[in-house]
């Protein structure tokens, strides 16, 4: 009985011991991965930045789409009881970029379209098509002779104008040469101050072509898996300063997997001209009264336009 006893001991005594040697060497083992894992990681790291910074074409776009539908039938508690409502928002940061050891050529646009709907069933008459809500379309190009470090000779063509409605009515191009100035990484400021505003619109008596001085800035970052571009774009007429006008877009992205994220985009602009064409023309189809509407009665109020949605990231 007692060598019984014995032997039970020494083989439990056994197993735990090299249950414990096992777990141990699991341990290390798993350390040594570890280790392996970091170490590959440095790797990749290093491999992202190697091509990130070799030259050549980059090509890269972040955007957001949003849509949301909705429809009543018999809903007493509010004042349309029978209605479909919809809304669909697109917009789109594209980038194509190219940075030579002498020279560089940056291509870029931004797309802000949406569309929006509200039908009344009890009312025949109301418009039940979606209609444009929002229209935004700008697509810059910039060429650069590099000529110091953070300093460039340069040649800028931008266009802008809306896709939905009104196409090329009015329509921008700015063409112009000057310096491009690259203060720190991701950060680009355009100064051409010889440069022609052409205009393209039917109202040739509101909308002017000028000479003047070009300013652009765009800052492009990404922080991890938020991105941010911020634009602005300012022409400042030598004729009247009623003919000068700026863009200010900011875009926000947020990453939360496989691409898909959150959406987010802000919008300014000043421009006297298209405040004053969109007076007169509902002065002309007479939705407002009083004298025909001019720079000089007109107010130019702030141009405001806010995106926010599910965002994918290209």
């Amino acid at each position: 009985m007692t060598k019984k006893l014995l032997s039970i001991l020494v083989l439990i005594f056994t197993i735990s011991t090299g249950y414990s040697q096992t777990k141990e060497e699991l341990k290390t083992e798993q350390a040594a991965k570890k280790d392996s894992i970091k170490v590959l990681q440095s790797s990749v790291e290093n491999l992202q930045k190697q091509i990130d910074t070799y030259p050549g074409w980059k090509f890269g776009a972040f955007g957001t789409i949003g849509a949301s539908f909705s429809e009543f039938n018999n809903w007493y508690g509010q004042g349309t009881p029978n209605n479909s409502a919809g809304n669909i928002t697109i917009t789109a940061n594209p980038h194509a970029k190219l940075d030579k050891e002498k020279y560089f050529w940056y291509n870029t646009a931004i797309i802000n379209l949406s569309w929006v709907k509200f039908d009344d069933k009890d009312d025949p008459n109301d418009d039940d098509s979606f209609r444009e809500a929002s229209d935004v379309f700008t697509v810059t190009s910039l060429f650069g002779y590099k000529i110091a470090k953070n300093l460039a000779a340069s040649t800028l063509a931008e266009y802008r104008t809306t896709l939905i409605n009104n196409f090329n009515d009015p329509g921008y191009l700015d063409i112009g040469v000057g310096i491009t100035w690259t203060p720190v990484e991701n950060l680009v400021v355009v100064v051409h101050p010889i440069n022609y505003n052409f205009v393209f619109a039917e109202n040739d008596a509101i909308f002017e072509s000028s000479l003047g001085a070009k300013v652009v800035a765009n800052y492009n970052r990404a922080f991890g898996d938020l991105k941010f571009n911020s634009n602005l774009s300012a022409f400042i007429s030598y004729e009247d300063s009623d003919l000068s006008n700026w863009t200010w877009i900011n875009s926000l992205s947020y990453t939360v997997w496989k691409g898909i994220g959150l959406g987010f985009e802000l919008g300014l602009r000043d421009n006297k001209q298209e405040a004053v064409n969109f007076a007169n023309n509902q002065w002309v189809n007479g939705g407002e009264v009083g004298s025909e509407p001019n720079f000089d009665n007109v107010d130019n109020e702030l141009q405001v336009y806010t995106t926010f949605g599910l965002s994918y990231n290209f």
